[in-house]
C-alpha cells in the first residue's frame, strides 16, 4: 500500500509540475444527484463515415495493433486542412475590421514540451498566427515568442469588440505570471505587441468581460486578479483576491456577473467542494475604490471532477452555461481510491438564470467515461495516464445566443460535437478523432501517443466547420457533413 501511495503522489507531482491538472487534488464532491448520469445518445454516422468499432468515444489497444487507429475515426466530419504538429489549450477566431480572417493557437501544452520538434519541423514556437482567407490551405503570418505567448497555458484569449489578443505566461514552471497584450484589429494576421507587465500575477486560466476593459487572471497558487486594460499599453491592477482556487471564469454580457470553474477550497486533506461558483464582480466592472467581490451562489454535483470552464449562453430569455470539468478525479492520485474508478466530470448544462439558485439541466457524456467501462480501458495507450486518459477538457460554443451544438475536446476520444437544440436532452451529432499511432520525436513526459485533444475548439459558422488541436498533431480544420453544419446556423 505504502509504495502504491508513493507512486501515485510521484505522479501528482508529475502532472503539477507539467501545469496540465493545476492542483492535483480535486476531492469528490456530493450533489443533489443520487445516480451516475448516463452516457449522451451516440451519433448517427451517415455516408463518408469512418466510425469507432468499440463503445463511444473508445480507441481500444486492438485497434491499434491491426492498424486501424491510424486510419482515424470520423463521423459526419471530413478533414479540410491541417497545419503544425502541436497543439496546447486555445483555438482563437477572428475576423479584422478589414475582412482578414485569423485562427490564433497556442503549440504547446507546457513551456519547453514541443521546443526542438516544432523548431525542426517549422511549426514554430509560441503563439501561431494562421491567416485563414481559404480555410483549406491556412498560411502561417506570425509566431508570437514575447514571455507570455511562449507558455501562455489555458489563458490565451481573444475580445472581439477591441480586437486585442491576450495570454499569461501561466504554469508551475513559468511563475510569475507576465501578461502579453497585442493589437490584432489593424490586421489580425500581423499582431502588434502593445504591452508585456506583470500584471497577470500567478497566471493559469483567465476570462474577458465582454467590452474589452478587464482582463481576469486566474492563478494556480490561489489568486483571481482583475487587470485595467482600458490603456492596453499600460495595464493596472484593478483587485487582486487570494485564498480562491479558481480555472476559467467568463463573464456575463455585462461584465457583472461572473461564473468561476471553481476548483475548490484547501483543506487539510487537499481540496475539497468544487463545482459552479457565480460572484458579483460589479464593482470591479463598475471601477469602484477598493472594489469587493461578493459570492452569490455555488453548485457542485456527484460525478465531480476537476471543473475546467462555464461559458454563457441565452435561449429563450433565460441564461446558461456549457460547463465541463478536466481529467478524472485527481484525489485518487493520493491513494484515496483507485485511478479506476475514479469520476470523469466530462460536461454539463447549467440552468442560472437565477444566478442564486443555479441547477443542472442536463449532462454530456461518452460511453468510454462511465464508471463500468474504466476497467477495459486501462490497457488501451494514454488510458491510464492521469493528463490524458478518456475525459474531457474543453468546451465551447459558437454562440451566445441559442446555440445549437457544442464542441468539446475530449483528450483521447478527439473531438466531440453535442447536439443542443433541446437543453434538456442533448444528443452527440459528429466526432473527429486522428490518434498518434506511434510516439513521436524526443517527448519523454507525457507519453506522446493516441489523442491529446485538450483545445477549446473555434467555429466558421459559414463554411460549417471546426477548428481545433490536438496537442500530439497540430491544428485541423474539420468540415461538418450530413446535414450536421446545420447546427452552426
Amino acid at each position: 500500500m505504502d509504495h502504491r501511495n508513493a507512486v501515485h503522489r510521484l505522479i501528482a507531482a508529475l502532472v503539477v509540475a507539467l501545469g496540465l491538472g493545476t492542483l492535483a487534488i480535486a476531492g469528490v464532491s456530493q450533489g443533489a444527484a443520487d445516480t451516475w448520469p448516463a452516457a449522451t445518445p451516440r451519433a448517427v454516422c451517415g455516408p463518408g463515415s469512418l466510425p469507432e468499432t468499440s463503445w463511444q468515444g473508445r480507441v481500444p489497444k486492438a485497434d491499434y495493433d491491426s492498424g486501424r487507429a491510424a486510419k482515424g475515426y470520423f463521423c459526419n466530419t471530413r478533414q479540410v486542412a491541417h497545419q503544425g504538429a502541436s497543439g496546447g489549450f486555445k483555438v482563437e477566431r477572428y475576423t479584422d475590421p478589414a475582412g482578414h480572417t485569423c485562427a490564433f493557437y497556442d503549440s504547446t501544452l507546457i513551456a519547453g514540451r514541443d521546443v526542438l520538434s516544432n523548431t525542426l519541423n517549422g511549426t514554430g514556437l509560441g503563439v501561431q498566427v494562421l491567416d485563414m482567407a481559404d480555410p483549406a490551405a491556412p498560411v502561417k503570418t506570425a509566431s508570437l515568442v514575447t514571455p507570455a505567448m511562449l507558455s501562455p497555458h489555458e489563458t490565451l484569449l481573444v475580445n472581439r469588440a477591441r480586437g486585442l489578443l491576450v495570454a499569461v505566461m501561466g504554469t508551475a514552471a513559468t511563475l510569475p505570471g507576465v501578461m502579453d497584450v497585442y493589437d490584432v484589429r489593424t490586421d489580425c494576421r500581423h499582431p502588434r505587441l502593445l504591452s508585456t507587465s506583470p500584471m497577470g500575477i500567478l497566471g493559469h486560466e483567465s476570462g474577458f468581460a465582454p467590452d474589452g476593459r478587464t482582463f481576469w487572471s486566474a492563478g494556480i497558487a490561489g489568486t483571481l486578479a482583475a487587470i485595467d486594460l482600458t490603456d492596453p499599453r499600460t495595464p493596472k491592477l484593478l483587485k487582486l483576491q487570494t485564498g480562491v482556487v479558481y480555472h476559467g471564469v467568463r463573464l456575463s454580457p455585462d461584465g457583472r456577473t461572473m461564473y468561476v470553474a471553481n476548483i475548490g477550497s484547501p483543506s487539510a486533506t487537499g481540496i475539497s467542494g468544487g463545482g459552479l461558483r457565480i460572484l458579483d464582480v460589479s464593482q470591479v466592472q463598475d471601477r469602484v475604490a477598493n472594489p469587493q467581490i461578493t459570492t452569490l451562489s455555488s453548485l457542485t454535483w456527484r460525478e465531480l471532477s476537476i471543473p475546467q470552464v462555464a461559458e454563457p449562453f441565452t435561449k429563450d430569455g433565460r441564461t446558461y452555461v456549457m460547463e465541463v470539468d478536466e481529467f478524472i478525479d485527481l484525489f485518487s492520485l493520493q491513494g484515496l481510491t483507485s485511478m479506476k474508478t475514479a469520476p470523469v466530470g466530462a460536461a454539463r448544462i447549467i440552468d442560472v438564470t437565477d444566478p442564486v439558485h443555479p441547477r443542472i439541466i442536463s449532462n454530456l457524456r461518452l460511453e468510454a467515461q462511465q464508471p463500468d467501462r474504466r476497467d477495459a480501458e486501462w490497457g488501451d495507450p494514454g488510458a491510464s495516464f492521469p493528463a490524458q486518459g478518456y475525459a474531457a477538457h474543453y468546451c465551447s460554443i459558437p454562440r451566445t445566443d441559442a446555440p445549437k451544438l457544442v464542441g468539446c475536446s475530449m483528450i483521447l476520444s478527439g473531438l466531440r460535437l453535442f447536439d443542443i437544440s433541446d437543453l434538456a436532452h442533448p444528443k452527440e451529432a459528429a466526432y473527429f478523432n486522428r490518434p498518434l499511432t506511434s510516439a513521436k520525436g524526443l517527448v519523454l513526459l507525457p507519453p506522446a501517443i493516441g489523442s491529446w485533444a485538450m483545445s477549446a475548439p473555434a467555429y466558421d459558422a459559414a463554411r460549417g466547420q471546426v477548428w481545433y488541436t490536438d496537442a500530439n498533431s497540430g491544428f485541423y480544420v474539420v468540415q461538418l457533413t450530413n446535414g450536421t453544419a446545420r447546427l452552426l446556423t
